[in-house]
């Protein structure tokens, strides 16, 4: 995999702005303010810390030779993701629950959540649902043993760098091999990077050599990682990232898996309100299933707009 694609799918180095600069943040913020308010927000925030704090135990634990059972954090794992909740609200959630300076525990409960969800949306068994989950938690947890200094590295990495950081699916892997754990936990800690066409690491394998929860697992990293805000950019919108998935999805994902994901992700936001990337404002009418990044928008004055049949594109929600 090229440092360019690693920085793509890993970092989110991608940015599309407002044409003025400054629109889609401002709007960004409004939409962001509104879900921060909210009581709903704060209660998951506060049994989202909970959670944090637990998995952090729990991967000291592993680092330290140890293996206690992961009952209680999976209880409250699967406990944040709440009865009647929406899946707008649940990604509204994650997408505000930002920690720039966390490269690992942040990112890995993210990363076991959505799991859980794209699980959900499988109709995967809840023994299986369990998991998987717990596959999601422990993905990254060879960083622990990457450098701090590498992992919030701004900017482009060295050659050098690059390939330390790769490092962290194997050593990941080898931290769980001894441990008496679900294989698919740890195939998933060594195999999230791996790509169907072969162009992922460590191993370079294709389709039908990697774990089905590391596919799943490669899906939701993926995702978490692009709508993070980073040190050098704004979180990206989850239209932008379903762009990205599409350019190559088919390619480096498992069909099922990916269009599975995508169809869900760009359903969650119908008939939401946008911002357009020439600045105007839109409603999303009509999803587009041939190209579901590209969906019918309304703008405010009436007008609908075919986006698949034009350069515009959706910039962030509002």
């Amino acid at each position: 995999m090229s440092q360019t694609s690693f920085a793509n799918t890993t970092h989110g180095n991608i940015s599309n702005p407002a044409p003025d600069g400054k629109s889609a943040p401002h709007q960004n913020r409004i939409y962001s303010q509104a879900v921060k308010q909210s009581p709903a927000f704060m209660s998951f925030q506060v049994d989202f810390a909970v959670c944090l704090n637990e998995l952090t135990d729990y991967f000291n634990a592993i680092i330290s030779g140890s293996c206690k059972a992961p009952d209680s954090l999976l209880k409250k794992t699967a406990s944040l993701l709440r009865p009647g909740q929406t899946t707008i609200d649940f990604f509204d959630m994650l997408h505000n629950l930002r920690h720039v300076d966390d490269s690992i525990y942040v990112h890995c409960l993210n990363v076991a959540l959505i799991s859980r969800m794209i699980g959900k949306w499988l109709k995967i068994p809840a023994r299986d649902l369990e998991t998987l989950t717990f596959a999601g938690l422990l993905h990254d947890i060879g960083k622990s043993l990457i450098p701090e200094d590498l992992l919030n590295k701004q900017g482009k990495l060295t050659n050098e760098e690059y390939d330390l950081l790769c490092q962290h699916a194997q050593l990941g892997y080898d931290l769980l091999r001894p441990l008496p754990l679900d294989s698919h936990v740890k195939n998933a800690a060594l195999m999230h990077h791996e790509r169907c066409d072969g162009s992922g690491y460590p191993g370079k394998a294709t389709t039908e050599a990697i774990d089905d929860y590391a596919h799943i697992i490669a899906i939701a990293d993926v995702y978490d990682a692009m709508t993070a805000a980073r040190t050098y950019r704004a979180p990206l919108c989850p239209f932008q990232v379903i762009a990205e998935f599409e350019k190559d999805g088919l390619q480096k994902y498992k069909p099922k898996y990916i269009l599975t994901f995508l169809e869900h992700i760009a359903s969650t936001y119908q008939n939401n309100h946008v911002l357009l990337s020439d600045g105007r404002a839109a409603n999303i009418v009509l999803l587009n299933r041939h190209h579901l990044s590209k969906p019918l928008v309304q703008l405010d004055n009436g007008e609908c707009i075919d986006l698949s049949r034009s350069e515009l594109y959706i910039n962030s929600l509002i």
